[in-house]
């Protein structure tokens, strides 16, 4: 499994990948608008042996009570149905936050399954005192700081990118 950045040849398969993996295609809709509007700050495709895209995470912008401080949001992650359940996941994670780190990005958040994300680091954004717009169940809005001390004395609102409203 070759974990790399996405390319511009990547976008019609990763476009595919995300309408089969979600119920809708308020996720595939969703990357075309970040991308449009620049708003992605990374994105990483995993590739079988044969080169065929079989997993996709992106990374956009987020503020903490409108101030960009570099935060990202991990949305969407997906990974083709037949690779599930064999790490594909957990490789485009960890080398996400390899790469957040080494470009100065100090933290990330999610909104998903706790038990899910928590394998990842993620812990609730509620430990922190910080919350998404959305009502959300307890636990589902998750953080991870990627420097030592990030979210120290700080809490509040994190906002995504506006292209998360539409959806």
């Amino acid at each position: 499994m070759l974990i790399r950045t996405e390319a511009p040849a990547d976008i019609l398969a990763v476009d595919q990948l995300l309408k089969s993996a979600f119920e809708t295609e308020a996720e595939a809709n969703l990357v075309m608008k970040l991308r449009e509007n620049g708003n992605r700050t990374l994105s990483l495709v995993a590739a079988n042996d044969n080169g065929e895209v079989v997993g996709y995470a992106l990374f956009s912008p987020v503020t903490l009570d409108g101030q960009d401080d570099s935060w990202q949001g991990l949305a969407p992650l997906a990974v083709k149905e037949e690779y599930r359940r064999q790490g594909v996941a957990k490789l485009l994670v960890e080398e996400a936050f390899a790469s957040l780190k080494e470009l100065g990005y100090p933290a990330c958040v999610v909104l998903g399954d706790p038990n899910y994300y928590g394998r990842f680091g993620f812990v609730a954004s509620e430990k922190h005192n910080m919350r998404c717009r959305w009502e959300v169940p307890a636990g589902a809005f998750q953080v991870i700081a990627l420097r030592d001390g990030e979210f120290s004395g700080r809490s509040g609102l994190i906002e995504y990118c506006p292209e998360f409203s539409e959806l």
